[in-house]
């Protein structure tokens, strides 16, 4: 395995053009990482030319398709218009000829257009402009960390999830809310607005009421039961 622990970019350095995985149901944030598993032709190929160039892959959401589909995404299917690219920052080859990388979020992006693909994977022309405070330091603390946590606890409770409130609680508010909104499973169309959120705070506030609503979800499914 090899690949810099940090990435560091500027924004001078988002490249104009970008390869697109589409992937639904995965969400890639600034400052994130997303561990990806690589096995069809097209993305090992991708993934190579990355390796060779600059190394920026750009997550993407398909439109209207379930996460739970095992089919390959189909090659002319719609995009969502907003996605995340990040840099790989670690990579490794299996016996079986698979990759295994990871992907660190740098900046979201607007896709301005596509392009003419290479070697069976999608390419747009990307716009980066709206997301220039990706770059910018967090705040520390945001408004809705409370109502988050709260959330937290009443879906691990009706879940039976133990969790280490130590390091929850501990975590900074933009660690903690990126960690959540990426690994909790929420369908593409939440993750997207996930995405799409425009500041921290207004993604906290989404992804506690996701949560609530999870929640809640669980709360009426258990009483239906009964």
């Amino acid at each position: 395995m090899t690949g810099p622990d940090d990435v560091v970019v500027t924004f001078d350095e988002l490249p104009k053009t970008l390869p697109v995985f589409p992937l639904p149901g995965a969400l890639l944030l600034p400052r994130g990482k997303l561990p990806l598993n690589i096995f069809e032709p097209r993305y090992l190929a991708m993934v190579r030319d990355a390796l060779a160039g600059d190394q920026f892959i750009g997550m993407i959401q398909p439109r209207g398709i379930a996460e739970e589909g095992t089919e390959p995404v189909p090659e002319d299917a719609s995009l969502y218009g907003t996605g995340c690219v990040g840099r790989i920052a670690s990579f490794s080859e299996t016996e079986d000829g698979r990759m295994l990388i990871t992907l660190a979020g740098v900046c979201r992006f607007d896709v301005v257009r596509e392009i003419e693909g290479r070697a069976g994977y999608r390419r747009v022309s990307a716009a980066y402009a709206r997301y220039a405070g990706d770059f910018e330091p967090a705040e520390a603390r945001v408004p809705g960390r409370e109502r988050l946590l709260d959330a937290l606890r009443a879906y691990f409770a009706r879940e039976g999830v133990a969790a280490d409130w130590t390091v929850v609680t501990s975590s900074g508010d933009e660690p903690l809310v990126t960690a959540l909104a990426m690994i909790c499973p929420f369908g593409p169309e939440e993750k997207q607005a996930l995405l799409e959120a425009p500041t921290i705070g207004r993604r906290t506030e989404l992804l506690a009421a996701l949560i609530e609503m999870a929640a809640m979800a669980g709360v009426e499914g258990n009483a239906a039961r009964h």
